[in-house]
């Protein structure tokens, strides 16, 4: 104790003394050097300023205090509450507009139902374009049967008929696949909103999830 006011007095003696010999506007500092020694000074070396420091005024009273620069976990802790703040903030952003459509679970169950509804509506039109196209192919694989049967040349405007026929039908399909895979999607997204919906609405569906679909 008697050591710290020696040291503590010792500084109030230095800035007096530098006192008078510097402008009324003169800034002095007093950090802790690498030994752990009060130092005042009318600079600071960089390696102490990470270790925090004051700004005394000329007449010796604290102007400011520069907190120690943060350490690494300390800089991983605010990055990470950062990101959660950005996370909360986008969360609240996409729930003002989840209730801007819907009030309750079960409007945005309806949406969904709606939404597959058309989707496979879409795929059953798909479906009569194929039977459509496959009664083409039939007929034009029949012809070219009966050509070589009698031992004739098939054309070939009717072998690139039966291709163009076949190849129709193989993009089709590839529809009616891509969009049954956008249908579970569609399903998953308006399930997360329906989770959603009833915790930020403290309110339960009471409308099935999924509902009869023709296959």
């Amino acid at each position: 104790m008697g050591n710290r006011l020696s040291v503590y007095f010792s500084a109030l003696l230095l800035i007096a003394t530098m006192g008078a010999s510097l402008p009324a506007n003169a800034q002095m500092y007093r950090y802790t050097d690498a030994q752990g020694q009060v130092v005042i000074s009318n600079t600071i070396p960089q390696e102490a300023t990470k270790r925090g420091y004051d700004i005394l005024g000329s007449n010796g009273r604290v102007v400011e205090t520069v907190p120690p620069a943060p350490t690494k976990e300390e800089i991983a802790a605010r990055k990470a509450e950062k990101k959660r703040q950005k996370e909360r903030e986008r969360q609240r952003e996409q729930d003002e507009l989840l209730l801007k459509r819907y009030s309750h679970p079960d409007q945005a169950i309806e949406a969904m139902h709606r939404k597959v509804r058309e989707m496979n509506g879409l795929i059953q039109l798909k479906r009569g374009n194929i039977q459509v196209i496959s009664s083409q192919l039939n007929n034009e694989q029949s012809r070219a049967a009966d050509m070589e049967r009698a031992g004739r040349e098939i054309p070939q405007a009717t072998l690139d008929k039966i291709r163009r026929l076949e190849s129709q039908i193989e993009e089709i399909e590839q529809d009616i696949a891509s969009q049954r895979k956008d249908i579970v999607q569609l399903k998953q997204s308006y399930r997360e909103d329906i989770q959603r919906l009833e915790v930020i609405t403290d309110k339960e569906r009471t409308l099935p999830l999924e509902v009869a679909e023709e296959q």
